[in-house]
């Protein structure tokens, strides 16, 4: 992947981007210099000045307030370099170690896991992150941790289905909803994070199972990102759908008369009420391996997990916050108070393979 390629940014970031362009061609040309000799990384350990480069596939203008506050805090500057997951995680392998990233950041669990699985990601040390983020949206020994959450959630026509017909994510499988059903294709992560939270909850063989009673049930072949599954039971293509819990949040706060009419046509349940919960994914963040700002990293990550940065966070995306005693925006509040599933997050990237061979299996498209 060339520079000139990742650089190609929105107008909206093109200001930080530049700046990130020109730290990565300083270390680009000095690539026969240790890491360890970066001065900014010794200026950072003191909390004033110095630098970070961070790598995210989070596209939110609204991340840009998190970027700025930190900078006046701690007077170590942001340098942001933007792109899809995986583009970012080929990337940041492809420079060795030799890479000016110093912090991955990227939605679900399942590509965190991927990253690490690569080696890109190192263990942090932070008594912080530890005590903020719950064991079960980090990873063991601190390779990521988790910053928001996101619920997986069933929408469904309301002129079509009644909230009492809904029940769990196991009742889709049943031939009452046969020709019902709307969801995105299996190559998308947050899928396999689900199927792969199933196959930890029943085992393979039960979730295969599953899997193919819910194919058999879908009403077109799988097409579109969750806007578009929202769209679908809007408008009786379909009459329910899975989709993830800010997807709903963003059409309802939309001044868009049009998303505002389409999510007034649907209903939002969170399935597995009275068993596991409601199956609960993450955005969230790991240091590099060859991070050259490490203690600056960290401190970044430290800061995103305070009560103001988390309320930033988590309302750019509408999403949930991840510290407990933060409260999320009035939209996605007013989604309903639900119990989350208690799963250890991390049992989505070490299933998903499996869970990738079970869609498969299934016929999931």
């Amino acid at each position: 992947m060339t520079l000139e390629k990742t650089l190609m940014i929105p107008k909206s970031r093109t200001l930080l981007s530049l700046v990130a362009g020109l730290s990565l061609l300083v270390a680009i040309g000095c690539s026969g210099q240790s890491s360890d000799s970066d001065t900014s990384s010794t200026e950072g350990e003191s909390g004033q000045g110095g630098e970070i480069n961070l790598y995210s596939s989070r596209h939110y203008d609204t991340d840009d307030d998190l970027y700025e506050n930190f900078t006046e805090q701690t007077g170590i500057e942001v340098n942001l370099i933007e792109g899809k997951a995986n583009e970012l995680i080929e990337r940041i392998k492809s420079e060795g170690e030799n890479s000016p990233a110093d912090i991955l950041m990227t939605v679900d669990v399942g590509n965190l896991w991927r990253a690490q699985e690569e080696g890109i990601l190192q263990s942090a040390s932070s008594d912080i992150l530890e005590e903020n983020i719950p064991a079960n949206l980090r990873e063991d020994d601190g390779h990521w941790f988790g910053l928001t959450k996101r619920a997986r959630l069933i929408v469904y026509n309301k002129d079509k289905v009644k909230a009492e017909e809904l029940s769990t994510y196991e009742d889709l499988a049943d031939p009452k909803w046969k020709g019902r059903i709307c969801i995105r294709s299996s190559s998308n992560i947050y899928n396999q994070s689900l199927v792969a939270s199933k196959i930890a909850e029943l085992g393979e063989e039960k979730t295969e199972e599953w899997a193919k009673g819910v194919v058999a049930n879908f009403a077109r072949e799988p097409e579109g990102n969750d806007t578009a599954q929202i769209e679908a039971v809007a408008s009786g293509e379909c009459d329910v759908a899975v989709v993830n819990s800010y997807y709903v949040a963003r059409l309802q706060r939309s001044d868009d008369a049009k998303k505002k009419e389409i999510v007034a046509n649907v209903g939002a349940f969170f399935p597995n009420q009275e068993s596991g919960g409601a199956h609960v994914n993450i955005s969230g963040a790991g240091v590099t391996a060859n991070a050259p700002n490490k203690e600056n990293a960290i401190a970044f990550i430290e800061y995103l997990t305070t009560p103001e940065a988390q309320e930033i966070f988590a309302d750019g995306n509408n999403e949930y916050p991840a510290v407990a005693g933060v409260a999320e925006n009035e939209i996605v509040k007013a989604l309903g108070n639900f119990k989350e599933s208690e799963l250890d997050v991390e049992s989505y990237g070490e299933k998903n393979a499996d869970a990738v061979k079970v869609m498969d299996r299934a016929g999931w498209k």
